[in-house]
């Protein structure tokens, strides 16, 4: 299935990174913040948006809006393409619908090679007895 999300529902702001970068990470706003409203986007089917919620987690806001950061590259424009390609790969995943689980049951074989088992621990056991039987 293939989903895509239009520019017009995604939100980007640009904040300055913390952590190491010299006088680069005090002037420039690089950390890029991706917000999209995933409850209410007429692009995604239900099933989809439930899934996407539970595999967001806690980066899934109460009125459910995804917040998404990238701070790891010193360009704007390399923070707004790993954001995209982690929402695009969430969206991917949150795709695919998972297999139903059909309960098995064990085959013929399995229950006489267990039944057997079974038995040939018992006559061991069987056999040891104490020594005040005799």
């Amino acid at each position: 299935m293939a989903l895509s999300i239009p520019d017009s529902e995604i939100s980007l702001s640009f904040v300055r990174a913390s952590g190491p970068g010299g006088q680069n990470v005090n002037k420039v706003s690089t950390a890029v913040e991706l917000r999209f409203d995933l409850m209410r986007s007429p692009s995604l089917p239900d099933d989809v948006r439930r899934r996407m919620r539970v595999l967001a987690g806690k980066r899934v806001t109460q009125d459910g809006v995804l917040i998404l950061t990238a701070r790891e590259h010193r360009t704007q424009e390399a923070n707004r393409a790993e954001v995209r390609a982690r929402l695009e790969e969430l969206l991917a995943q949150a795709a695919v619908v998972p297999k139903t689980r059909r309960p098995s049951r064990p085959t013929k074989g399995s229950k006489m090679r267990r039944l057997a088992d079974k038995a040939q621990r018992s006559s061991s056991k069987q056999l040891r007895g104490s020594a005040g039987d005799e």
